[in-house]
């Protein structure tokens, strides 16, 4: 008898198990999902504006946080711009004599455009130069914090909601 109710009782906590956490597992992970989804959106709206209209504003760099941010997370963004360094006046070594010179990207990180924007309230990017924007989460979602009660699979340096993009641009700003 105590052992046919031993059993009842295990039976009931791992159905009870069943019945709440996993499902509580799926919405949690289908949220990060969403969350996912907004973000690559939102990135890419903003690296589609900067091509097409050549500058980053503070107005659109605003928008994009307010968006990333909308999810509920917070998040770790980075920006690079190669920017195309032409110098046609230098003969390279590799170019065939109806070529002069070659060009070259240098990169400008996230504190120098951010430092441009606070400054100007734009970053001006010329016609060739390539923006990339990421983002990933800076804080634990419910869907980490089942996944590190029951799998141990994500870890601290792992992230559930990411997105990037990237675009040459376009045209020359002012």
């Amino acid at each position: 008898m105590q052992g046919e109710t031993l059993i009842t009782i295990v039976a009931i906590f791992l159905a009870a198990i069943l019945i709440g956490i996993f499902p509580m597992m799926a919405i949690a992970e289908r949220n990060d999902d969403v969350s996912e989804l907004a973000v690559t959106t939102g990135i890419s709206e903003f690296v589609n504006t900067a091509r097409s209209t050549g500058k980053i504003t503070m107005q659109d760099y605003d928008a994009l946080v307010s968006t990333l941010y909308a999810t509920g997370n917070t998040y770790d963004i980075s920006m690079e711009v190669q920017v195309l360094d032409e110098n046609p006046a230098k003969k390279g070594t590799q170019t065939t004599s109806t070529t002069v010179g070659e060009n070259v990207y240098y990169s400008v990180y996230t504190t120098q455009i951010m430092e441009e924007l606070e400054k100007n309230n734009k970053y001006v990017l010329k016609e060739g130069d390539i923006l990339t924007v990421n983002a990933s989460n800076s804080n634990v979602t419910i869907s980490q914090m089942l996944k590190n009660f029951f799998y141990s699979l994500a870890g601290n340096n792992t992230y559930s909601i990411v997105g990037s993009a990237s675009g040459v641009v376009s045209v020359s700003g002012s």
